[in-house]
């Protein structure tokens, strides 16, 4: 099972962007979003430690408990990252 954690914000440019580039590649990819990967989408705004930790960076993107990226994200950047994480769960 692969976690993607996306921390943004509500009325965020940024963050619509990556939400959309991390659903498209991994519908492309042909995971399941219900069944291979989890997406994760937490709003920070209100929560003074996750403001305080992800404010100036949002959105930032997680891959299983680890930053990934920040501001933005690449298809290609996540498709690879997707395809190491595939390749570590399953051995």
């Amino acid at each position: 099972m692969i976690v993607l954690t996306i921390y943004s914000r509500p009325e965020c440019h940024l963050c619509d962007d990556m939400k959309a580039i991390v659903r498209r590649v991994v519908a492309d990819t042909g995971c399941d979003i219900h069944q291979t990967a989890t997406l994760v989408d937490i709003d920070i705004s209100g929560n003074k430690d996750l403001e305080a930790c992800y404010g100036l960076e949002v959105p930032v993107l997680l891959v299983n408990g680890k930053k990934a990226a920040k501001y933005r994200v690449t298809e290609e950047e996540l498709r690879k990252r997707l395809g190491a994480e595939s390749g570590n769960s399953q051995g």
